[in-house]
């Protein structure tokens, strides 16, 4: 406990606590019938891709071993999302910078009412560099500098920078932020503030609650069209990240899951969504792992990365020939390596 207080202090981010329901979600008697385990995890039965999904995860997750708080569905009839496995779905754990995603919600929420523009500049200080962490601005030593607001959210979104949550707190304040979350339905979605009202602890979530948030953004009842497809080609992006869902895809592969991940301590997170080749979303995963060995090991051989990575092209298979008419297809930006010049 002594080490999360300590990184806390010295990066001054948020903390999220989020429960409740999207889009009519039910509790965790919701879905096709299925087998409760002693864990409190919940399978489907069948050949369905619900229930090879469950399956998959089953599998993999009985491997790396540990604590799992997970909620994964397929699109189902008329595009309901159809339960494939819950495991302590309800249960609030610290998300890490998988809680970025809902910092980004919220600071596109002020850009969709037009109290902020994402080419607006933000100040990057050498006072909120975060020294150490996770991203770019820590590397470059060329201080003050600034940055547009679009690409703060860039950063935020793709290598998980931490600086960047400083950054998103200048335009949008701790108590500000957890009013918008509010009003969009996550009661419990809620960054933790500190004395400095434009800092935060990123903060916990459930697997149910971050399921659903990820589903009212990928129908488009969260944000404005152009926030949506922004915020998603963000989570999409070739260089978002690779250790898992999608370390063993192709990059057409990879170009169909948008995902986040986060990681502290023995936790190793991630969500996200996977489409179909049209760019329908057929798959929404809630991954949240802790305990298992190898706390100080952050790389893509940690038990739960590595069960992860076994999960995605899994998850690939098993919902292949699905299709969801009743969302948006969203088709990823053309990717285009180049060589300089």
């Amino acid at each position: 406990m002594a080490s999360k207080v300590n990184r806390r202090t010295a990066l001054g981010l948020g903390t999220v606590a989020t429960a409740g329901a999207v889009l009519g979600m039910p509790g965790p008697a919701m879905g096709a019938p299925g087998n409760a385990t002693g864990d409190g995890s919940r399978t489907t039965t069948g050949g369905s891709p619900a229930s090879r999904v469950a399956e998959a995860y089953q599998r993999e997750k009985t491997r790396a071993g540990g604590n799992w708080y997970a909620y994964l569905s397929v699109a189902g009839a008329g595009g309901t999302p159809q339960v494939a496995a819950q495991e302590r779905a309800d249960t609030v754990v610290e998300a890490y910078s998988v809680n970025k995603i809902a910092v980004a919600v919220a600071v596109l929420d002020k850009v969709d009412r037009g109290l902020l523009t994402l080419d607006q500049r933000v100040e990057v200080t050498a006072a909120i560099v975060v020294p150490g962490g996770d991203g770019i601005f820590g590397l470059d030593n060329a201080y003050p500098s600034s940055v547009t607001l679009g690409h703060a959210l860039a950063a935020l979104l793709t290598v998980s920078d931490d600086t960047a949550v400083r950054l998103c707190g200048l335009v949008c304040p701790a108590a500000e932020l957890n009013e918008i979350l509010v009003a969009k339905g996550f009661p419990n979605t809620q960054v933790e503030p500190v004395a400095n009202p434009n800092r935060f602890f990123l903060g916990t979530s459930t697997a149910r609650e971050t399921h659903n948030l990820l589903q009212a953004l990928v129908v488009g009842t969260l944000l404005s069209p152009a926030s949506t497809a922004f915020l998603i080609n963000l989570l999409r992006s070739p260089i978002a990240f690779t250790d898992g869902i999608r370390r063993t895809m192709s990059s057409d592969e990879r170009a169909r899951v948008a995902t986040k991940a986060g990681w502290f301590a023995d936790a190793r997170h991630e969500a996200g969504i996977i489409f179909d080749p049209a760019g329908a979303p057929v798959l929404t995963y809630v991954l949240f792992a802790d305990g298992q060995a190898g706390a100080d090991n952050f790389g893509a051989t940690h038990p739960a990365v590595q069960a992860r990575a076994a999960m995605g092209p899994k998850f690939l298979t098993a919902v292949s020939g699905l299709t969801n008419s009743a969302a948006p297809a969203r088709r990823p930006r053309t990717y285009r390596p180049t060589n300089g010049g």
